[in-house]
């Protein structure tokens, strides 16, 4: 940079920041006059004011004052369209005007006992105070309303103009006060393009133990953040590169493993974070949490199954299954959703299944079935699937291509011909009920999966010759199994092969 760069970028800064606020004045504007009326002091504050100087303002606005909840509370109502209370004890009230949301905010101080997962909130008397106690300088500025006078007494303005991450006070202390404020800074490194300053990253590292005292539920709310981003590989590798990951994601930095010379392999860290960065490459519809989720873990299975092999090779047999189940136990103890758990946990199984397809086809059979597996995930699938091949081996990468190809071009052909998406049996349970005269239960299951299996292997089936299946597949079973014309009074149908 020459020395001109930093002060035009401030400028730059400066005007994005008029802009935004220029939008967003009556409501700020009317907000700030009803405060100080009233004696109180209004700011808008922290990331409203960081994203203003951006030019990425929302809907969503932060204030703090020094008035205490129950003034806050009183001087919204009659002008809010609607407020909430839930945050009231740790001195927030929210309130709707229009289509803004906004959060007012008691000055405050909080910290966190040694073992304390919640912090202690106490309310405070000093906006200086309450600016030191945020997490970044670059979040720790704010614009006095309804006056426009600028408060920057850490140097935020100047941190973000140089992309700089710093603390407004000694990192040890921020961090200190909470925790996940250590992730926070690989996800702003991710989210903004922010370079963390060495102190930081110093404090990062002797302090990621104190991570354990923050609840899951934060901690995935920030992982979520940091790999929705425009560049999750750079937070990651922060993460992994403090001993932060070991923490909250201890399966990262587990795929770091040693290659002997002898023992060669593809380094698995530096494949798994280029495979996310090609997911994303290929997202159809801007970014997809599942998608990448299960292309950060997908090969988390190898370091517990990599055997060396007699003549020099390396193997990691099964690593899809073992990795499907680590995939599970990580993200239930992250207190992931089930329905989020299970998709993950599908692609992680399946992202495997298509290699040796370039070299034996499969049949109509095995397509069917991959798609019965996929279910709704198939095109995720098929997007990890694609961003999985990162060998540098041009011919092999071209031949996988060109297999997947063909894989997607037969799935398209067979689901025109078959309806692929909704694969179900020929029958139904009522209708296995009725021909067998059986209740619900084990038997009926049994019985539709055969008829599933039947009809993957072979397709659409005449509806007499599946029943015709289904009696033969009972006498095997040694139920009480009726003649086919009783089986289709049963079934309360005309004889369907006359």
């Amino acid at each position: 940079m020459t020395t001109d760069e930093p002060s035009a970028e401030l400028t730059r800064v400066q005007r994005r920041a008029v802009e935004e606020l220029l939008r967003i004045s009556p409501v700020v504007d009317e907000l700030g006059v009803r405060f100080a009326k009233a004696g109180h002091e209004l700011y808008l504050v922290g990331g409203s004011v960081r994203d203003a100087l951006l030019g990425r303002l929302g809907d969503d606005l932060d204030f703090t004052t020094d008035a205490h909840p129950d003034a806050i509370e009183a001087l919204v109502e009659g002008w809010a369209h609607g407020t909430w209370t839930t945050g009231k004890r740790f001195g927030t009230i929210g309130a709707q005007r229009g289509e803004f949301r906004l959060e007012i905010t008691t000055y405050r101080t909080e910290s966190y006992d040694v073992d304390s997962r919640k912090p202690d909130v106490q309310f405070g008397t000093s906006l200086t105070d309450d600016l030191l106690r945020r997490d970044f300088t670059v979040n720790a500025m704010a614009v006095a309303i309804p006056q426009r006078l600028f408060v920057d007494p850490f140097g935020g303005l100047a941190d973000l103009a140089g992309r700089r991450l710093r603390t407004p006070g000694l990192p040890e202390n921020s961090f200190g006060d909470d925790p996940l404020r250590m992730l926070r800074a690989a996800r702003f490194a991710a989210q903004l393009g922010f370079v963390v300053a060495p102190e930081v990253v110093g404090a990062m590292q002797a302090m990621a133990e104190r991570l354990r005292i923050v609840s899951a539920e934060r901690i995935a709310a920030e992982l979520n953040k940091l790999l929705l981003s425009p560049d999750p590989r750079t937070g990651l590798a922060l993460l992994v590169d403090t001993g932060i990951a070991a923490v909250v994601l201890p399966e990262l930095p587990a795929l770091r493993l040693s290659i002997d010379p002898v023992h060669r392999h593809k380094d698995v860290y530096d494949h798994t974070l280029a495979v996310l960065e090609r997911s994303m490459s290929l997202e159809p519809a801007g970014p997809d949490l599942t998608l990448r989720m299960a292309a950060l873990l997908h090969d988390i299975g190898k370091p517990k199954t990599r055997r060396f092999e007699e003549e020099g090779g390396v193997s990691f047999h099964h690593h899809e299954v073992v990795g499907r189940d680590m995939t599970r136990n990580r993200l239930v103890a992250l207190k992931y959703p089930k329905t989020f758990i299970d998709d993950v946990a599908t692609l992680v199984e399946l992202h495997l299944r298509f290699h040796g397809y370039s070299d034996a086809p499969w049949t109509d059979a095995g397509v069917r079935r991959y798609v019965r597996d996929a279910g709704h995930l198939l095109d995720r699938l098929h997007l990890l699937v694609r961003s999985d091949c990162t060998t540098r081996n041009k011919g092999k990468a071209d031949r996988l291509s060109r297999a997947y190809d063909d894989l997607e071009r037969r799935i398209a052909e067979l689901a025109e011909q078959e309806e692929l998406d909704s694969i179900r049996p020929d029958l139904d349970g009522s209708d296995i009920m009725r021909v067998l005269d059986v209740a619900p239960g084990r038997i009926v299951g049994q019985a539709r999966n055969f008829l599933l299996e039947l009809r993957i292997e072979r397709g659409p089936l005449p509806h007499e010759e599946a029943l015709r299946e289904l009696l033969a597949w009972a006498a095997g079973q040694g139920l009480a199994v009726p003649s086919y014309e009783e089986a289709l009074v049963r079934l309360d149908t005309e004889p369907l092969d006359a």
